[in-house]
């Protein structure tokens, strides 16, 4: 049997209530996944103190935030979500994520139903997915037609700028993953019977419709290029891309990082 060497701070760490659970969750003791873990989880919490400070900075100056995120079915967006919000006050967020629009809302411009959701003052809203699925999603589905797309095209960048220079700041994130990993992703949750429910229809075809999408997630980001950009999270490991996506939303607001909590 291979000896493995640890040294002191790795042994506390192993040795620790979470590293005791995390070896033992799983049928195969892997220590440096475990090691990856318990890492991981220290970088969140320190950043999680973060966001809390950015929430109370955002409500004492009445600030009104918008993150949005994109990327394929299965990228990891609503869990990136989950780990952003978690530790903040509940009163001061929300978390968008529109059904298909009703037959009224189809009659209206098709940013109103998005602008409706936004931010009061003091609050952060999350999009998970946005008004980008015109974008992407519903012309590769067929849900739009080619002139509704590129009205919207038209349109979203002036639609962004009016946002911003109205006071409400703006984040956009896409979460980018290889279709080898959306294949071992989608098998996953269909094996799990706690996440079955997340296979929609248009996840099923995604794989099939993969070069379609490729297309037109292209040139939504040359579209962007004349407006504000994405941060592209490359998010084939999720615990990384979960770090990252906090990292660049306190980089890009300016809140105060010594405000007491």
């Amino acid at each position: 049997m291979e000896e493995i060497l640890f040294s002191a701070d790795q042994l506390k760490k192993l040795n620790s209530q979470k590293g005791l659970i995390t070896l033992f969750s799983k049928s195969s003791l892997n220590y440096s996944r475990t090691l990856r873990y318990i890492e991981y989880e220290k970088k969140l919490k320190k950043l999680q103190i973060e966001l809390i400070k950015l929430q109370t900075w955002a409500i004492q100056n009445n600030e009104r935030i918008i993150i949005l995120f994109e990327g394929r079915d299965g990228a990891g967006k609503g869990g990136a979500i989950r780990r952003a919000t978690e530790r903040i006050n509940p009163r001061n967020f929300r978390i968008v994520a529109l059904s298909r629009p009703t037959s009224e809302e189809r009659t209206q411009w098709y940013f109103q139903r998005y602008v409706n959701q936004f931010p009061k003052e003091g609050e952060i809203v999350f999009f998970d997915r946005s008004w980008y699925n015109r974008a992407v999603v519903e012309p590769v589905n067929d849900f739009c037609t080619d002139k509704e797309h590129e009205i919207f095209m038209n349109q979203v960048n002036d639609f962004e700028r009016m946002i911003t220079e109205s006071g409400t700041r703006l984040v956009k994130i896409y979460m980018s993953i290889s279709k080898k990993e959306q294949e071992k992703r989608f098998a996953d949750i269909k094996a799990d019977p706690l996440k079955q429910w997340k296979m929609s229809s248009v996840d099923e075809k995604a794989q099939e419709l993969w070069e379609d999408y490729t297309h037109y997630k292209n040139k939504m980001f040359a579209n962007a290029k004349h407006g504000q950009l994405f941060k592209i999270i490359k998010a084939n490991r999720k615990t990384s891309a979960r770090i990252e996506v906090i990292q660049h939303i306190l980089k890009l607001i300016p809140y105060d990082k010594d405000i007491e909590i």
